[in-house]
C-alpha cells in the first residue's frame, strides 16, 4: 500500500524550496494554500488534514534548519519566511549525482552548464517531469545530503 501522505510531503518540500529559492534572499509570507491548494475550513474552523500536513511540513523544515520565519499566521502561513544558510547552500550547490535526466548542452557557457547541475535545477526538473518517484528520489537526496559549509 502506498504511503500517499509521504508523496504529499515530498511534493510540499519541493514546492516550498522552489518558492523560497525564487525570492531569496527576501523574506516572504509563505501561504499553505499556495503549496497545497485551496482549502475551506469545516464548520468548526478546522482545516482539511491535507492542508494541516502542508503547514506541518513548513514547520518541520524550519525545525530542521532549512528555513527561518518570524511568526506563523494561524495555521495558514509563515510570516517573513526565508531559506536558511543551510537551505540556500543545499539548493545552490552542485549535485554530486544526476538525480534527474537534465540534458546539458556542453557548448553553453561554463556558468550555465554549472548552474544546470545545481540541486535546484535537479529539483525544478523533477517537478516539471511530474513523476512522483523522481521527485521522491530528489527530495530524499536533498534531505539526506546537507551542504558542505552549513552549520
Amino acid at each position: 500500500m502506498a504511503d500517499l501522505h509521504i508523496d504529499d510531503f515530498y511534493r510540499d518540500v519541493a514546492k516550498i524550496f522552489l518558492r523560497l529559492y525564487a525570492v531569496f534572499p527576501r523574506k516572504t509570507v509563505l501561504y499553505v494554500e499556495d503549496i497545497s491548494g485551496p482549502d475551506e475550513p469545516d464548520e468548526f474552523g478546522l482545516h482539511h488534514p491535507r492542508f494541516q500536513a502542508c503547514f506541518s511540513t513548513m514547520v518541520w523544515l524550519a525545525e530542521h534548519g532549512y528555513l527561518n520565519f518570524d511568526d506563523n499566521i494561524r495555521q495558514e502561513a509563515l510570516d517573513q519566511a526565508v531559506l536558511s544558510q543551510k537551505g540556500f547552500l543545499l539548493l545552490s550547490s552542485r549535485s554530486d549525482q544526476a538525480l534527474t535526466r537534465v540534458e546539458v548542452d556542453e557548448s553553453l557557457p561554463p556558468s550555465v552548464v554549472e548552474e544546470s547541475r545545481a540541486n535546484i535545477a535537479q529539483l525544478r526538473h523533477a517537478m516539471r517531469e511530474g513523476s512522483s518517484i523522481t521527485l521522491q528520489k530528489c527530495v530524499r537526496y536533498l534531505l539526506a545530503h546537507p551542504p558542505i559549509g552549513a552549520h
